[in-house]
């Protein structure tokens, strides 16, 4: 894992009194402190030369019912809930594929083959990094894939506390995984930030009182922390 680098890793508070309210922030992991998962997912696809128009109309399925209240027996919902284990969602997954040439796709650690070309986002690692050094309540809420790729030797220089969706029998956008994970920093939700990828998540921590933050691209991610918490990055 590299070492957390770029200008974020040098923030200091600016004027803490422009946003008193605000006293922590909640991140997601996947797309958001890691490269864009769709970048990730594709070159996965085309090492294993997997047919991409099969894998996108099932998951297609199973993550916009992911998101459906209503929804019941979900694959996504189960995996990220722990409710099935990661092998039994792989040989589940795996079924439903095609490589290119018509041949099966192996369910042997597909979860990790998928994820392989993960890569840290460096200004999102330093800047959670410095909101930590700030004093200001950091944690992780991660719907989990499978608990097995998460660096967790670098959490410590982030967060304070760290939810994974999958070891709580919760997650996102279920509104007790949000209490729960402020509760863990000791912050109510009118005092947190919170940041992901999903739109879904993202509206459902406002529902709940947070700030959301829609990450589309780090740059913009870092600068509207910046303004949050009156903090000058660079």
């Amino acid at each position: 894992m590299d070492e957390l680098r770029g200008p974020a890793a040098q923030a200091q508070p600016h004027d803490p009194g422009l946003t008193p309210a605000l006293r922590g922030v909640i991140t997601d992991w996947g797309g958001v402190m890691t490269s864009p998962i769709r970048n990730t997912v594709q070159a996965w696809l085309d090492s294993e030369e997997i047919d991409s128009d099969t894998y996108a109309a099932v998951m297609r399925l199973w993550v916009v019912t992911a998101y459906d209240p209503a929804a019941d027996g979900n694959p996504v919902h189960a995996l990220e809930r722990g409710e099935i284990t990661s092998d039994e969602f792989e040989r589940l997954l795996a079924a439903r594929l095609l490589r290119r040439d018509g041949g099966q796709v192996l369910p042997e650690r597909l979860l990790t083959r998928m994820f392989a070309a993960s890569t840290p986002c460096q200004p999102m690692y330093a800047a959670i990094a410095s909101l930590h050094a700030a004093g200001l309540r950091t944690c992780l809420l991660s719907n989990s894939w499978g608990s097995d790729g998460y660096p967790r030797e670098v959490f410590g220089s982030m967060y304070h506390a760290v939810v994974i969706s999958g070891e709580v029998g919760m997650r996102k956008p279920e509104e007790r995984i949000f209490l729960y994970a402020a509760g863990l920093i000791g912050l109510a939700p009118g005092e947190c930030v919170f940041i992901d990828d999903m739109e879904p998540n993202v509206r459902a921590a406002e529902a709940m009182g947070m700030h959301g933050v829609l990450h589309t691209e780090p740059e913009a991610t870092v600068q509207a922390l910046g303004k949050l918490f009156g903090m000058s990055f660079g």
